[in-house]
């Protein structure tokens, strides 16, 4: 079964295109067999899907789909680089910032909802090395931004 395949039997859609980037950079770098994908947030055709502060505007729930639709953002943004997903060998390393009040200690559990799509996805090969951060401020007021690396099979297989 196709990774596309299997995002279509598990009731999701990725994004026809991913966001362009909103400032100076690039959305994808590949050096070797690893691809580096830059921050991204919440975006649903091109707008941003969801905003606010978790611990104040947001619960965990909604930190977590918030999460959740962004592992898709990221997703489409590497099909966009690399045309096939199944040219994915191992998500190697998720790094998750949450924008959420001082007191707020539960972002590891809001970045799971990216995390936990992975998994799903790519079983074994979508577990991965992770960070999970609280911020004070993400751009466009997002709960969350999350950049990823992400290790391909070799053009020759």
């Amino acid at each position: 079964m196709t990774i596309e395949q299997r995002i279509k039997d598990l009731g999701l859609t990725l994004p026809p295109s991913p966001p362009a980037p909103a400032a100076n950079y690039v959305l994808t770098v590949q050096t070797g067999n690893l691809l580096f994908v830059s921050g991204h947030g919440p975006f649903n055709d091109g707008m941003v899907k969801m905003t606010g502060k978790l611990g104040r505007d947001l619960s965990l729930d909604e930190g977590y789909q918030a999460a959740r639709s962004t592992g898709l953002n990221l997703l489409a943004s590497i099909r966009e680089a690399i045309g096939d997903l199944d040219r994915i060998s191992r998500i190697v390393k998720v790094t998750g910032m949450v924008n959420c009040t001082e007191d707020f200690a539960d972002c590891p559990k809001v970045v799971n909802g990216c995390s936990d799509l992975f998994a799903e996805i790519f079983g074994e090969a979508g577990k991965h090395t992770r960070a999970a951060v609280g911020m004070q401020s993400l751009p466009f007021q997002w709960p969350v931004e999350i950049e990823m690396i992400v290790e391909l099979k070799s053009a020759v297989q």
